[in-house]
């Protein structure tokens, strides 16, 4: 399935670089950083370029010239590159920027531990959406997700938020290109998000029970800027076995719902 993501990934870098005003080593550079996952410490040049799709010297230029930048970090020993503190900088300017988060923690928090459940915050990232806050109960069993973990946009409580919360305008292409990535699984998960659009529509959220992985029962509220920013959205769930079904759509749903609108009337109301 990743593979998949990064063929549809190549595929629109190179109608992209039909644009003149489009800068193509830049965006080389950005999707080789793209290329290193969670709790993988180094690639070589030669898994750099099957990820990528770019030819092998290319990607040892920008290697070369990323380390240089501090972007990446050269390892002598392995012959292969890890991300460096450069790259860290930018996500915790980036994070750091956002007001949001600052008024939400305290409310997610409150709520992780009123449910004994973790609640987080994402936005979207191409098909996937990452966690920006994420707030946990102090109990022993929780969910093994932090900031900048990435979970399913078309199956998860929060990714199926964020998709309804979207115009129709927006929300096409998207699903466009969810319907390509999922391949033979797009009937059933498109059915799964057009029901979560009437649950947003009707209940005022949405709910992923066991559609992202089994074990796990979450729900999900978008958060809709009034100032046109970018859409995110927030969930609530946990382990399957620790949820109960009455409980989670009559208890905690309706005080996710009421946390995201004290965000909203904080940030916005003043």
């Amino acid at each position: 399935m990743r593979r998949r993501e990064e063929a549809l990934v190549a595929d629109d870098l190179a109608e992209d670089e039909k644009d003149p005003r489009f800068v193509t080593a830049l965006a080389r550079g950005l999707e080789l950083l793209r290329a290193f996952r969670r709790n993988e410490a180094m690639l070589g040049n030669l898994e750099l370029a099957q990820r990528t799709g770019l030819p092998k010297p290319t990607v040892s230029r920008l290697t070369y010239t990323l380390a240089k930048l501090g972007y990446l970090v050269y390892d002598q020993s392995t012959g292969k590159y890890r991300l460096g503190t450069s790259v860290l900088a930018l996500g915790y300017a980036s994070l750091s920027g956002m007001g949001i988060r600052q008024v939400a923690r305290p409310l997610m928090q409150e709520l992780a531990d009123q449910t004994g459940l973790a609640v987080a915050l994402g936005g979207r990232d191409r098909l996937s959406m990452i966690y920006l806050e994420c707030c946990k109960a102090t109990g022993p069993i929780t969910l093994s997700l932090d900031v900048g973990s990435h979970i399913k946009l078309s199956t998860t409580a929060m990714g199926r938020a964020y998709l309804a919360a979207l115009p129709e305008a927006e929300r096409a292409p998207l699903m466009a290109k969810l319907e390509e990535h999922e391949g033979e699984r797009w009937p059933e998960i498109r059915d799964g998000i057009l029901q979560a659009i009437e649950d947003y529509r009707t209940r005022g959220y949405c709910r992923s029970l066991g559609a992202w992985k089994s074990e796990v029962h979450a729900v999900g509220v978008p958060f809709v800027p009034r100032d046109g920013s970018q859409v995110l959205a927030f969930n609530c769930g946990g382990p399957a076995f620790m949820v109960d079904l009455k409980t989670l759509e009559e208890e905690y749903a309706p005080r996710l719902v009421a946390m995201v609108r004290r965000i909203d009337a904080t940030l916005f109301n003043g």
